[in-house]
């Protein structure tokens, strides 16, 4: 059985959540018995762990359904299956590109983030594409029904310069109004706090992803859009500094398949999903079904990185850092971990619904 604790980190200030193992106990209780032990033992070929001091640290910026695949692999033991001793730290966006750097993670599901900071030439890369559309909506106060009533109003969202302030603006940008000049962004933190800004009225509109949009409603707040209803394009999935692929290719590949077998299990079993993301995420079952049956389909069943997506989500992040300079893909992404993983669970080719 795998078991969640909470641990401070003290060196980057933030909370995290340690997976560990229970004692496992077997009892011999006759030779018979003991015999098959023995059988099944010699036949079972565990993945040999790899040799290192340190855990394969990942940085999740919530425990919610979007990052549900780093749960279902820590719950349905798949990190474990590849010899992998995970930690999952959660942190922001800006502090997991700062722990990237240093060293003091490893690995993150952020995908425009890494890509941008990519493109400013920091050593970090995209390996693979988990969730292939945003998973956002944009939540807004009873008294506006469209999104064109968000004219000059106040939006909440997470953290300045992440994928959810991007998305909001690119959304509201399509209706018409100029984020820049006509509305005004708050950085709020979770999700509940965003919620808790709309109900005292500090925002009049907040981008918050699943079960936040099933919350919202039952407090009586209107789900205007949802992002994937406007835009095909990688939101989450797996990068890794340099460090990592250079002195650790094996546990990255491994990392990366644990993680292509979780989002396959998301697609392929609801009930054990749920299940799992009511724990993950501390929520009522029937919020967990109704955020899994919204989204469900945006998990990609085989990590691939679209190369329409792909352009748009460059195109974007060039424009936001005013680069005009072509930039080597290989600079942005490296393709060897999820080639190999696929390789290894007998993916040939994109697998999409």
């Amino acid at each position: 059985m795998i078991f969640v604790s909470f641990v401070v980190n003290k060196s980057l200030g933030i909370l995290s959540r340690q997976p560990f193992s229970k004692n496992l106990r077997i009892k011999v209780v006759n030779m018979k018995s003991a015999s098959l032990i023995f059988v099944l033992l010699a036949l079972a070929a565990p993945v040999p762990r790899i040799d290192a001091a340190d855990k394969a640290r990942i940085a999740v910026t919530n425990f919610n359904l979007s990052y549900l695949p780093v749960g279902v692999a820590i719950k349905r033991g798949f990190f474990k299956d590849e010899g992998l001793d995970v930690e999952v730290i959660r942190m922001n966006t800006p502090t997991t590109l700062t722990a990237m750097m240093t060293g003091d993670v490893g690995y993150t599901m952020l995908f425009g983030s890494v890509v941008r900071a990519a493109l400013r030439g920091l050593p970090i890369r995209a390996l693979a594409s988990l969730l292939d559309s945003p998973t956002y909506a944009l939540i807004a106060r009873a008294e506006y029904k469209t999104l064109k009533d968000l004219k000059g109003k106040t939006v909440g969202i997470a953290n300045f310069g992440g994928t959810d302030e991007v998305l909001s603006k690119l959304i509201l940008k399509g209706q018409g109004i100029d984020p820049e000049r006509e509305l005004k962004f708050i950085a709020l933190g979770t999700d509940r706090a965003r919620l808790a800004a709309l109900k005292e009225g500090l925002v009049d509109v907040a981008i918050i992803s699943p079960p936040g949009d099933t919350l919202g409603r039952q407090m009586g707040f209107n789900v205007l859009t949802r992002a994937h209803e406007h835009f095909n394009f990688p939101f989450l999935g797996i990068g890794s500094n340099l460090k990592s692929l250079k002195e650790r290719p094996l546990e990255v590949r491994r990392l990366t398949k644990a993680l292509v077998r979780a989002n396959r299990f998301i697609r392929d079993d609801k009930a054990g999903a749920v299940s799992i993301l009511v724990d993950w995420a501390k929520i009522e079952r029937d919020h967990a079904i109704a955020s899994y049956d919204s989204v469900w389909k945006v998990f990609s069943p085989d990590g691939n990185i679209s190369p329409d997506g792909l352009r748009l989500v460059l195109e974007q992040a060039k424009a936001e850092l005013k680069l005009t300079r072509d930039i080597p893909l290989s600079e942005i992404v490296d393709p060897l971990p999820l080639q190999e993983a696929q390789r290894e669970l007998g993916i040939r080719k994109a697998e999409k619904n």
